[in-house]
C-alpha cells in the first residue's frame, strides 16, 4: 500500500502535533510512504519561517521583560517572574520541536520513497486551475496524482490534515479518480487499515 504524506506530517510531528504520526515513521514492509519533493523543501523553509516567528516573539518578551525590571511596584515583579519563566518553557519548545523536526525529517528522507518534480509534473500544475492562492499545495496535488497514475493496481492513501485545501469537493473527486483514499487524521486512517486487514 501507498501512503502519501505531505509538508504537515512532518511538521505535526515536529510540533508534538499528532502522536499518532509516529507510528508511520518506521512502517511496516507493507507500506510505502511516499511524499513529494517539494515537501522536504517547503518543511525547511516553514521551519524557517517558524524560528523568525520565534525571534520576534522572544525579543517582544524582553522588551516587557526590560520594562517589568525597571517598576519596582509587586505587580511587576510578579509578571517579571511569569516573563522570565515564560521565556525559559518557550525556549525550551522550542528546542524540542528542533528536534523532532530533525529526527523525523532526516527519519523520513532515509525510509520514504520520493515525487521528484518533472516537467510533466509542472506541466500538470499549470493546466489545472485550482489553489490559485497555493501553488505549492497544487504541485503537491499534481506530484501524488501523477506517481499515482504509474501505480494503478496499487491501493493508496493520501494522509494530510490540511483538509482545508485538501478536503475539498473537486480535489476529493480527483482522489477518487485515481483510486486514492483521503484522510485528514492519522488516527482515522489507522482505524480503517485495521479494518481492511480483518
Amino acid at each position: 500500500m501507498i501512503i502519501y504524506v505531505e509538508t504537515n506530517f512532518l511538521m505535526s510531528i515536529a510540533k508534538g502535533q499528532d502522536s499518532q504520526a509516529q507510528l508511520l515513521q518506521n512502517p511496516p514492509s507493507s507500506l510505502r510512504i511516499v511524499v513529494p519533493s517539494i515537501c522536504f523543501v517547503e518543511s525547511l523553509t516553514t521551519l524557517e519561517k517558524e524560528e523568525k516567528y520565534n525571534l520576534d516573539f522572544l525579543r517582544n518578551l524582553d522588551i516587557q521583560i526590560n520594562q517589568a525590571e525597571r517598576d519596582n511596584s509587586s505587580n511587576a515583579r510578579l509578571l517579571l517572574s511569569h516573563l522570565e519563566q515564560s521565556r525559559t518553557s518557550f525556549l525550551q519548545r522550542s528546542n524540542e520541536v528542533k528536534e523532532r523536526f530533525d529526527v523525523a525529517f532526516n527519519r523520513l528522507i532515509n525510509t520514504s520513497e520520493m515525487i521528484t518534480l518533472s516537467k510533466d509534473i509542472f506541466q500538470l500544475t499549470l493546466n489545472r486551475a485550482m489553489f490559485e492562492k497555493h501553488i505549492i499545495d497544487r504541485i503537491i496535488l499534481e506530484c501524488i496524482i501523477f506517481h499515482a497514475g504509474l501505480h494503478p493496481n496499487e491501493n493508496k492513501v493520501f494522509l494530510s490534515s490540511n483538509s482545508k485545501e485538501f478536503g475539498r469537493r473537486e480535489v476529493l473527486e480527483i482522489l477518487r479518480d485515481r483510486e486514492i483514499q483521503y484522510f485528514n487524521k492519522i488516527q482515522n486512517f489507522l482505524g480503517w487499515l485495521q479494518f481492511q486487514s480483518n
